[in-house]
């Protein structure tokens, strides 16, 4: 299968900038959700953390009350681990206030009964009166503000189908999505899914599942299997899915990965060091897909490393460990190809 993997793989990195622009608009009424201190993390459990296969979680991992953290390796933590200590005992108590937050602002719109796929929303806060589910595709469209929240009240279970994603349009950001859920979540096998998962007993993110934001359970088990959960930011210099950027000093470069001549999903990464540690960016690629992605914080001359996972020998192979990025764009707006329109 390695072989035939290497066959299909194509990938461009090209450096490129972006000029900044401004867009306005206004932000529904809903409330603002602060974190504090879970905030850091990707991945918060309240019982155990349990991984299987190369899972990536950009972000701080931790459980609390329980103590078990298992599967990694062969999984990789680009953050710190926190096994019942006090840093995890703290972010469980804000995750606990923020989803009380969540739970009790005014619903604009009741979808009770209706499929996500399909859909495309604008700010708001969207209620079901019990289970939830998304098959297919669904866009949440910010109308230019880059301030502005989608959060979902789901009164038992959140389950996506398999290669159902949420897309985010004209200036939204993964910040700024959040999903309680009143038991539990299942995000299906390729999802592509955005946003601040709180659920109030567990998360289950099944085969190549990606997650762009947090899978955060109060009190039972986050499980992964072979994912990719990033923790999702607002920083000023970071502009996921398009919106308002600002001055910035950082090369950015664009990086093409192209699966599509396969039919199998394919789990690849990209490393390089900003002078202060390590970055990663991986992503489960479905077969006959291709992924584009702009990123930074590489300092000019770091040595990007392409690899993808061979399922055959176990172990990350590299494609390109001869790409240097140079140069520098201000202004500039860095958009992440897979959640623009």
């Amino acid at each position: 299968m390695g072989s035939v993997i290497r066959r299909n793989l194509a990938l461009a990195l090209v450096l490129s900038a972006l000029l900044g622009f401004a867009v306005t608009g206004n932000v529904a009424a809903s409330q603002a959700v602060g974190l504090g201190t879970a905030d850091a993390f990707a991945v918060l459990g309240g019982s155990t953390v349990t991984n299987t296969g190369p899972s990536v979680v950009n972000g701080d991992l931790g459980v609390s009350p329980g103590s078990a953290v298992t599967g990694f390796p062969p999984g990789n933590v680009n953050g710190t681990i926190h096994a019942a200590d006090a840093a995890a005992a703290q972010a469980q108590a804000d995750l606990t206030a923020a989803y009380n937050n969540v739970a009790g602002q005014a619903c604009d719109s009741d979808l009770t009964g209706q499929d996500l796929g399909g859909l495309t929303l604008t700010a708001g806060v969207y209620c079901f009166s019990s289970s939830a589910g998304l098959t297919g595709t669904l866009k949440l469209n910010a109308q230019g503000v880059s301030a502005a929240r989608f959060i979902f009240q789901i009164g038992s279970t959140l389950t996506t189908a398999s290669s159902s994603s949420v897309r985010l349009i004209n200036g939204a950001r993964p910040c700024n999505v959040f999903w309680q859920v009143g038991a539990s979540a299942t995000l299906g096998t390729t999802t592509s899914f955005i946003g601040n998962i709180m659920a109030l007993t567990s998360i289950t993110m099944t085969t190549g599942a990606t997650l762009k934001g947090r899978a955060l359970a109060r009190n039972g088990a986050v499980t992964l299997d072979t994912n990719v959960i990033t923790k999702a930011t607002c920083d000023a210099n970071s502009n996921p899915g398009g919106g308002v950027g600002g001055p910035c000093n950082d090369p950015a470069y664009y990086g093409i990965f192209d699966n599509s001549a396969s039919s199998v999903p394919v789990l690849f990464r990209m490393k390089w060091n900003n002078g202060a540690r390590i970055r990663v960016d991986a992503r489960s690629v479905p077969g006959g897909s291709i992924y584009r992605t702009w990123e930074h914080w590489a300092k000019p001359g770091s040595r990007v490393v392409v690899s993808y996972w061979d399922p055959d020998t176990g172990s990350w192979v590299k494609l390109d460990s001869a790409v240097a990025v140079k140069g520098y764009f201000a202004p500039c707006v860095y958009q992440h190809g897979y959640e623009a329109p």
